[in-house]
């Protein structure tokens, strides 16, 4: 029996997916990095969502987080340091219908990629970004990060870091067109996936943070935390996270928080004895770059022909 082309397309979009269809290289992450409950989160998902792994793209940069791409069977970029943001943002105007996500470290997105992040808050593009935040260097071997604490001992600190480390998110609550600030650890697996679930489903920019064990280089930073659950605080609304009643009575240090207050969101994470964790900030009405430039809407098959034949004539004999 034949099947039309158009019933063949049709049976290929609407195709259901399974958690394998993600699943790429094996991680070669160390045991208990946080990486590896990112990665679950993510693969979990795509396959809620459904996404086309043609239709989707992971672009990292450098470090143990932008790995990532490796391990997803989706198209992806492994960029070089602190550049996946222009790199991300390039394939967004292209490509508009791609969904575009970025996986991306404290190093390399705070140290020589902040001024491709700044301007990527911004643009306010339609990309989810994770910022894989675990305050050092892994990838080699322990050096300070810009967001390590002070009097972190390192191997290019040895005395201890001398500076308060940046904080990513009240760097990100200052940025002109925010449109999407929220934070996540790597430990409360099912209030990561709600997170990220919140992050792809927003239309714009969605910076998430993820606060994310070091087993390696930092065993103990989030120790306090981690035997603690009241200094973890959970963030919920009806236009934020709703708690399921497993969570909430682990954890129980919570405050309603409309995401829509950015004055709020900054009072709150000004408060470092504990980790808000929640939707911190979002606004809709934000434009998205692409669209205001008509992104991918030139790109016709005739257009991009003209172009190729016009390098190829270059080299016409």
């Amino acid at each position: 029996m034949t099947i039309a082309p158009t019933e063949c397309l049709l049976q290929l979009y609407e195709k259901r997916h399974e958690l394998e269809d993600y699943k790429g290289g094996i991680p070669r992450w160390c045991s208990g990095c946080g990486d590896n409950a990112i990665l679950a989160a993510v693969q979990r998902l795509c396959r809620d969502e459904n996404l086309r792994p043609e239709k989707t793209m992971f672009v990292s940069g450098i470090g143990c987080s932008s790995r990532f791409p490796h391990y997803m069977k989706t198209y992806g970029f492994h960029g070089i340091h602190g550049r996946a943001f222009p790199v991300a943002e390039g394939i967004k105007m292209a490509r508009p219908d791609l969904n575009v996500f970025v996986n991306t470290g404290d190093g390399d997105c705070c140290s020589i990629g902040a001024a491709h992040w700044i301007h990527a808050v911004r643009y306010n593009m339609n990309i989810t970004v994770m910022l894989h935040d675990n305050q050092v260097y892994g990838l080699t071997k322990k050096q300070a990060s810009p967001t390590s604490p002070i009097g972190l001992k390192s191997n290019t600190t040895p005395q201890g870091a001398y500076l308060d480390g940046l904080h990513p998110l009240a760097v990100t609550l200052g940025i002109q067109n925010v449109s999407f600030v929220a934070q996540a650890v790597d430990w409360i697996p099912e209030v990561l996936y709600d997170i990220l679930s919140k992050a792809y489903h927003h239309k714009g920019f969605s910076f998430v943070r993820i606060v994310q064990r070091c087993p390696e280089w930092l065993p103990k930073l989030h120790e306090a935390f981690l035997s603690d659950p009241s200094r973890i605080q959970l963030l919920h609304h009806d236009n934020g996270l709703k708690l399921s009643s497993g969570i909430s009575k682990t954890y129980q240090n919570q405050l309603e928080h409309d995401p829509s207050n950015i004055h709020r969101a900054r009072e709150i994470i000004s408060d470092l004895e504990q980790i808000p964790v929640g939707i911190l900030y979002q606004d809709k009405s934000v434009p998205c770059y692409e669209e205001v430039r008509n992104a991918g809407q030139a790109r016709t098959t005739e257009y991009v022909r003209a172009g190729l034949e016009a390098e190829f004539d270059k080299f016409s004999v």
